[in-house]
């Protein structure tokens, strides 16, 4: 790997380490030589995570805490401290879904379950904004880094159903513009706030809706296809190229942009 996109001994926290997307973005970071910190709030995933893919070539560390709790975010923020000193890049990967958020075709937003929505945008809004703001002192100890937010499709085109994931993953569409005026202005210019916003990947969450259990797609998962030009769900590693690319130098004059990795979707009319 060139000096330019090197990850090398880089300080990384990647917040929902432990599910399908995490694991492969903390094995992969890994693998390139960064210090992974790997966070989230099963503490018994975490070590498991940590204990399967650590040895003397892969530096992963565990770090157990609830985005959404802000005293256990401190707690973390105290053992990043003392632990690292600083970070370099924090992955805001932890969020997701609850039924209750979601309008079937049957429902109306009358149907809604005012309740989960609201742990929905707690989830993926504060989840995010919390360890930004909890973890930001650690930033400044060098005055530069990257924070690497994560939004979705359903943030640029409003997709039928995920009422509560949608209208959270547009506000940290909204959060991560904000902040990379903000710390430029009032902070550094070093220190950069960008989004990835994935296409289509099977996660644990959504497996069930987009498959059927002998792997057929589900009418849900046709259409899904049906509006990819590429025609497929993404791999976890296809995301590998543009986190190397925010996570290094490769990318130190951008900041405030949501970049797609969806397999055409976003670009696609449907005509």
């Amino acid at each position: 790997m060139s000096e330019l996109f090197s990850v090398d001994d880089k300080i990384i926290v990647i917040s929902g380490a432990t599910g399908v997307l995490g694991q492969a973005m903390t094995v992969y970071l890994a693998s390139q030589g960064a210090r992974v910190v790997a966070m989230g709030r099963n503490e018994d995933k975490v070590k498991s995570l940590v204990a399967d893919i650590s040895d003397t070539r892969h530096k992963v560390f565990p770090l157990v805490a609830n985005v959404t709790k802000q005293q256990e975010l401190e707690q973390a923020k105290a053992e990043l401290e003392v632990n690292f000193g600083k970070i370099d890049v924090l992955i805001n990967l932890a969020g997701g879904n609850m039924a209750g958020a979601v309008i079937t075709p049957e429902q109306t937003i009358m149907d809604a379950k005012i309740n989960e929505l609201e742990k929905v945008m707690e989830l993926n809004y504060l989840g995010s904004f919390l360890p930004i703001k909890t973890f930001l002192p650690l930033f400044l100890k060098d005055l530069k880094g990257s924070i690497i937010n994560i939004s979705s499709m359903a943030a640029q085109r409003p997709i039928t159903r995920v009422l509560g994931y949608g209208s959270a993953k547009a506000a940290i569409d909204n959060l991560t513009k904000w902040l990379a005026i903000e710390f430029c202005s009032k902070h550094s210019a070093e220190l950069r706030v960008n989004a990835i916003a994935p296409g289509f990947f099977l996660t644990e969450q959504n497996r069930t809706l987009l498959t059927a259990k002998d792997g057929q797609l589900t009418k849900r998962g046709q259409q899904i296809i049906a509006n990819t030009p590429m025609g497929r769900f993404g791999n976890p590693d296809e995301l590998f190229g543009v986190l190397q690319w925010l996570c290094s130098d490769a990318s130190k004059f951008v900041t405030g942009t949501i970049i797609p990795v969806d397999g055409g979707f976003n670009a696609y009319s449907g005509v």
